[in-house]
């Protein structure tokens, strides 16, 4: 349907979910709530590998959190800021529990607040060469609580405080420099280069994806040694599944046998 918020698109093991809500992609409750039932779905649906989150507007990737949406200027009741955002939080990824997917996102405009939160959920960034990134909440007299968490981790440190204390603006080549996004690309090229880098992570084993995931969630905020005992012991989910798995015999076989793995998932 036209006016649903947020397209979607499969081919095969891929899934393209797009942000369209014009003029400029803010995304309101009803929309997160959405967006985390698409992923949620995603996540859960053995037959899908990999998602592409990018959006509709040339200008606009996303500004994040819609601003008319909780104002309640004009006298009704706005969309209160600690609403219901949906199973996987703002945006349907901040707090998408196991997810262990592998998530590209392909920014093709501004993407600042909420929208720049979303982009730092995925796992990887990829932006069209007019791309500007920044963390406006300052001005807004508010606080960018998820990028408050993670940029500082992504970036150096005094880079992510000027962000955040500022609001100041990073083009993409400067949002590259410091390791925030991974690949710029002519604005062309850049869906072309998300599916590309997609298709790559769709032929590629999906139980090694997810003991990835889960092993570098879980090792954020660990001591080495506490986390390497806890993967060599099997004590995460997806390592513990990854260890007797079909996959990893015929990764085994097929090394061995100088031909290219066939994975199942299982």
């Amino acid at each position: 349907m036209t006016d649903q918020p947020i397209k979607t698109r499969k081919v095969g093991g891929i899934l393209e979910v797009t942000i369209d809500r014009p003029k400029v992609n803010a995304i309101d409750l009803e929309t997160s709530r959405i967006m985390g039932d698409i992923f949620a779905g995603f996540r859960d649906d053995p037959k899908m590998r990999v998602a592409i989150l990018t959006a509709s507007s040339e200008k606009f990737f996303c500004p994040g959190w819609d601003l008319k949406a909780a104002s309640n200027a004009d006298g009704s009741d706005g969309d209160a800021v600690d609403g219901d955002y949906g199973v996987g939080g703002f945006g349907g990824l901040q707090e998408m529990r196991d997810m262990n997917k592998p998530i590209i996102c392909a920014v093709n405009g501004i993407c600042c607040g909420g929208g720049l939160e979303i982009a730092l959920s995925c796992d990887i960034i990829l932006a069209a060469d007019h791309a500007t990134f920044a963390l406006p909440e300052i001005r807004s007299g508010t606080v960018a609580d998820a990028a408050s968490i993670k940029l500082p981790k992504r970036i150096p440190y005094h880079i992510a405080m000027e962000m955040l204390l500022t609001g100041r603006w990073l083009e993409a080549d400067e949002a590259h420099r410091w390791g925030m996004i991974n690949h710029i690309y002519p604005a062309s090229e850049l869906m072309d280069q998300a599916w590309e880098m997609a298709k790559l992570l769709e032929s590629g084993p999906p139980l090694v994806y997810a003991a990835i995931k889960e092993v570098v969630r879980d090792a954020e905020d660990s001591k080495f040694q506490d986390a390497l005992n806890r993967i060599t012991t099997r004590q995460l989910r997806s390592v513990d599944t990854l260890y007797g798995s079909e996959d990893m015999m015929e990764g085994f076989n097929a090394f061995a046998e100088k031909r290219e793995p066939v994975w199942k998932g299982k």
